[in-house]
């Protein structure tokens, strides 16, 4: 055949022979072996034998790749090509973390490829490593780099046998990069590449001894003529080849040629920059349709468009697709040996191996390597090595948007292949679901639950200890883990979920606790979800014997998004168990992000979104399949995690507004607001004929009664206010009774409020919370703030009044006054109901955060300029912290630059020309503060003024303005959602509430209800606290609501 003139074809009259199998096992051994850090280094040959010497160090022999990528394309740039490099590296690197112990061969020379590839490992090097310097036989160092173009070094052979030749090139091991030289022509490589291929790893265990050849790929970018007969020379051998799409030169002409592109010979002289007679056409093209003939073998990246985590996927496809064609079984080498092991397992009734009553069926890739080795693996021997395996292998952590079943590492589709061959995928194959979970093998895990796997919960400790746990956690410097995360929320908690896995490491796995480390770790979870969310263990709900529920928390924990998400399919009570979540995930993102940590807040926080969004289509797809039921399901109390609620109320106390504003949600809340009356004004008004107990027991009926009676005091506490606060008129009989009617009604609202702060009469639903937690949550609302400050102003008055009285009763007139002005203002919360007025009110209350707000910045500006216009008017004055409280100078340093904000300029006194009631005599002002002091003239006072007025007025007011602009639209955009909110608050308020003073009468029998539940804290179902539902009613809305959210996420 005729060749290129710069082929790598070799002539047998100088081409020289290598001992691929020496080379092979040197390598081997040489990348697996830790050495001493230094080394002397006075000559080559004292290297070379030192390196003989320090075998005896060697801590990880016998390591055989699990992947080999070979990197080739380097060649001469007749033609300029810019291709980007960088996310070839970035693809190379995570398919080579993604394979296992990796081997990555290039050849070292000044042209692209090659400095590309070393670049790459640089930075593979910082970020794995940091500034700490692994030498290549490290442990975990899982990705190695071989230069086959290494320095010819001769050295004496240590096997007299004749396996190594003394003519052979040898090799030096730097600290990072291993160099040996194969030789300088490519039928060199492709000899290696090839005695590779057909090497085997064992991916389980010795004592099966079921292996798989080692997986090998050929990557090309960029390349020559030579490249292109490499290439055809490696895919006649069965080699896999994945094509750099976007390289340029010989990549991209190999796929044109595949794609049939009319335009090839002139994209061939263009590629190359070179002239092509046609001999070297006619040879280029029939080296090309070698290619095309095992095109399947053929993977293409494309480093214009794919993403860099894609390449995994190629390279086990190709690999895999390679290894399953038959002839790949029956190579030449030993078609004979499998023709023998064909005919002994063909009969019907022979077998070269014990049946143990199991059959091997099918005709998967690893049963045919079964076969190739006569290998039937035993049970007992199947468990220890899958157990071997799963203290072995860390693989790398994939993103599961471009998983597939054949993603490196290639032993998840082996064992699994075994597994399902063996029939024994149920028992043995929680170990591999182990793997999958830890690795976020996402597809793994679907298939493995879909096929009845069960998580072991002894595994537990095992999945916190390598996923979630982080090595040498410190708070100084402080750690980026989320581990450090969750410590800041409960230390002890973290520490027993994260560190019990350590812990039976260092013992040996002995436990003698109790619990058992699994039931420690599950507790320890559930406690810190609890904590998080600041609830209290429910005592009164069984314990959730599901593994699933164990596993989507550890997923929240670990913030794996895909892997929530199937779990989350599987559980029960999905509602509820996706609102707990994303109420968990909301809270670590706040966490993440007081603590600094703005990208995992963000990815947190996206990842709780997910979860609420999740509800929210499940709760649309419910109602528009059966209305009835996907109402009723919010008031259905369930316990997730040692929580007790329901979706309604859970999603109210966790402040999920679209989740509350839903339309089952508030469909809920109007047959609780109309008592299950017809929600219209006429018909509810006439239902008090037909039905007076639900119109009378009503929550609106119980609301419209207790504004009337609010109402009905207001009156009488203003006539008292403005006629009968001193004696002389307060002995007259009528204001004594408007007096105590106020105080009686003061007292039963009060009640009311302690009783809704508290939550001694609820019972729908409301979940375990402290006491503590209860009343925080309480006084968030600001409509109970204005209520407990009403409650104090009356106190104070009715003190000062009947306990420090005084002949004009000026300060309690001042008090009462007040009280009465704060519970004018708390009357408006009448309209919040309103549709239209509850908007408005919400504005209110959002644009008073704003005005306090500026006045934190306002005030330090006006206490800067009245400082400053009070040492310069009045100079040296030396008593301000003298007499009477309301003669301290601190009010006139306030005074002035107050009122400017207004438009109250006072030039007058700033000019120092107000001579009124005032005196020049120190002796006068100084004895009596009483005595206003003289301003003196200052022209610099009025220059701060006119610089001040400019500012207050242009600036800071315009400021305040904004920010109510701003605050009113964005009110205004979710008005309906923040009403419907708010109008759940007032529902669930007046559900058991009964008006002002009227309940002082219901107060002895409420106590003894009180009484009665103190027992339990909540009345739910498993207590028997509230009326027994229909059970069928309430198992068929949780089937319901699992057919439903499996339609939604096809994902199982």
């Amino acid at each position: 055949m005729p060749t290129f003139a710069n082929s790598s074809t070799i002539d047998p009259n100088h081409q020289s022979t290598i001992d691929v199998d020496a080379l092979w096992k040197n390598i081997r051994e040489e990348v697996n072996t830790t050495r001493k850090p230094k080394i002397n280094e006075s000559n080559i040959e004292n290297q070379t034998n030192q390196l003989y010497e320090n075998r005896n160090n060697a801590v990880n022999i016998n390591s055989t790749p699990t992947m080999v990528f070979s990197v080739i394309g380097d060649s001469d740039s007749f033609v300029p090509r810019p291709w980007p490099t960088t996310l070839f590296q970035t693809a190379l690197i995570e398919a080579a973390k993604s394979g296992g112990e990796t081997w990555i061969l290039f050849r070292e020379n000044d042209e692209v490829v090659s400095n590309v590839i070393q670049e790459a490992y640089e930075h593979y090097e910082a970020m794995e490593f940091g500034r700490d310097r692994k030498d290549i036989g490290d442990p975990n160092r899982h990705v190695k780099l071989i230069n086959i173009a290494g320095k010819k070094i001769n050295h004496p052979s240590s096997d007299t046998s004749g396996n190594i030749n003394t003519n052979f090139h040898s090799y030096e091991n730097t600290q990072a990069v291993y160099e040996i030289n194969v030789g300088d022509g490519e039928d060199q490589l492709l000899e290696f590449e090839k005695y590779i291929s057909k090497q085997e790893v064992s991916f389980f265990s010795p004592k099966m001894n079921i292996k798989m050849p080692v997986p090998i790929a050929i990557i090309v970018c960029e390349g020559d003529l030579k490249t292109i007969v490499h290439i055809a020379k490696a895919l006649k051998e069965n080699i896999p080849v994945i094509i750099m799409k976007g390289s340029g030169k010989a990549a991209d002409l190999v796929l044109d040629y595949i794609d049939k592109n009319d335009e090839f010979r002139r994209k061939a002289s263009i590629a190359f920059g070179i002239q092509f007679d046609n001999d070297k056409y006619g040879l280029l093209q029939e080296y090309l349709g070698e290619i095309i003939k095992h095109k399947d073998l053929v993977g293409v990246f494309d480093l214009d468009h794919d993403d860099p985590l894609k390449l995994s996927n190629i390279v086990g496809e190709t690999v895999v697709s390679c290894w399953s064609m038959e002839h790949v079984i029956a190579t030449t080498d030993n078609a004979p040996e499998n023709s023998e092991t064909k005919e002994d397992t063909s009969g019907q009734g022979s077998s070269s191996f014990p049946d143990h009553g199991r059959t091997l069926k099918g005709f998967s890739l690893t049963w045919k390597l079964l076969l190739k080795n006569s290998v039937s693996p035993e049970e007992n021997i199947l468990n220890q090595s899958l157990e071997g395996f799963k203290t072995e292998s860390r693989p790398h952590v994939l993103n599961p948007k471009y998983s597939t079943p054949t993603s490196l590492p290639l032993y998840f589709y082996f064992v699994y292949q075994l597994l399902q061959e063996s029939k024994r995928l149920e028992e043995c194959g929680p170990i591999l679901l182990l793997e999958a979970l830890k690795a976020n093998r996402c597809d793994y895990v679907r298939v493995l639950l879909a096929k009845g796997v069960k998580f072991k919960k002894a595994d537990l400790p095992e999945l916190y200890g390598q996923t979630v746990a982080c090595e040498g956690c410190k708070e100084d410097p402080p750690c980026l883990h989320i581990e450090w995360i969750l410590k800041q929320l409960e230390e002890d908690e973290t520490n027993n979920m994260c560190h019990v896995y350590k812990y039976l490491k260092n013992m040996g796995g002995k436990w003698i606790y109790f619990p058992s480390p699994e039931d420690v770790v599950a507790n320890a979870a559930e406690a810190l979800c609890r904590s998080v969310l600041r609830y209290e263990k429910c005592q009164c709900c069984a314990q959730d014997q599901s593994t699933i529920s164990d596993i989507l928390l550890w997923a929240i924990f670990a913030n794996r998004k895909e892997v929530a998400e199937i779990c989350w399919l599987r559980s029960e009570n999905h509602l509820l168990t996706g609102l707990v979540c994303s109420a968990i995930l909301k809270k670590l993102s706040k966490k993440a992000n007081n603590l600094k940590e703005q990208i995992l807040s963000v990815d947190l926080e996206e990842h709780s979104k997910l979860f609420e969004q999740r509800c929210i289509a499940l709760m649309n797809s419910m109602y528009n399949e059966n209305p009835e039921y996907a109402i009723d399901l919010m008031d259905d109390e369930a316990h997730v995690w040692g929580i007790h609620s329901s979706p309604l109320v859970f999603a109210y106390e966790n402040f999920m507004y679209d989740v509350v504003a839903h339309t089952c949600s508030q469909k809920n809340m109007n047959k609780l607001w109309y008592n299950k009356l017809p929600p219209d004004l006429k018909p509810f008004l006439k239902s008090a004929i037909h039905k007076p107990k639900q119109f009378f027991t009503a929550p609106l009926t119980k609301y419209v009664f207790n504004y009337m009676l609010f109402f009905t005091m207001l009156v009488m506490y203003s006539a008292f206010v403005l006629t009968s606060i001193s004696t002389k008129y307060y002995v007259q009989g009528i204001a004594r009774i408007f007096e105590y009617y106020v105080y009686f009604w003061g007292a039963g609202d009060l009640i009311e409020e302690l009783t809704s702060c508290f939550g001694c009469m609820e019972d729908t639903g409301r979940s375990h919370r402290s006491y503590y937690r209860r009343m925080k949550r309480y006084l968030y609302d600001f409509w109970n703030v204005v209520d407990l400050l009403s409650y104090s102003l009356l106190t104070t008055a009715l003190w000062v009044r009947h306990f420090h009285p005084s002949e004009t009763f000026t300060v309690s007139r001042r008090m009462f006054s007040l009280s009465l002005l704060v519970m004018y203002l708390r009357f408006l919360e009448v309209f919040l109901i309103h549709r239209k007025m509850g908007p408005t009110l919400i504005m209110i209350k959002e644009m008073l955060k704003d005005l306090l707000g500026f006045l934190s910045i306002a005030i330090f500006v006006v206490l800067g300029v009245g400082i400053y216009y009070h040492a310069n008017l009045w100079p040296d004055h030396q008593t301000i912290w003298k007499g009477h409280w309301t003669s301290w100078r601190i009010w006139t340093i306030i005074y002035y630059p107050y009122w400017q904000l207004y438009g109250e300029l006072n030039l007058d006194s700033l000019k120092g020309n107000d001579e009124g009631e005032c005196t020049n005599i120190t002796s006068v002002w100084e004895s009596d503060t009483s005595k206003e002091r003289c301003p003196q003239e200052d022209w610099t006072v009025q220059a701060v003024a006119a610089f001040y007025l400019l500012f207050s007025n242009l600036l800071l007011v315009n400021l305040v303005i904004a920010m109510f602009s701003y605050t009113f639209e964005r009110v205004q955009q979710n008005a309906e959602k923040l009403w419907r909110f708010e109008r759940y608050t007032v529902i669930n308020d007046y559900h058991w509430r009964i008006p002002s003073p009227i309940n002082l009468v219901f107060l002895p029998y409420r106590f003894g209800c009180c009484r009665k539940k103190g027992k339990c804290k909540i009345s739910c179902d498993c207590c028997g606290g509230k009326k027994e539902k229909d059970e069928e009613k309430v198992k068929f809305r949780k089937t319901f609501q699992k057919i439903v959210a499996l339609r939604n996420h096809n994902r199982i």
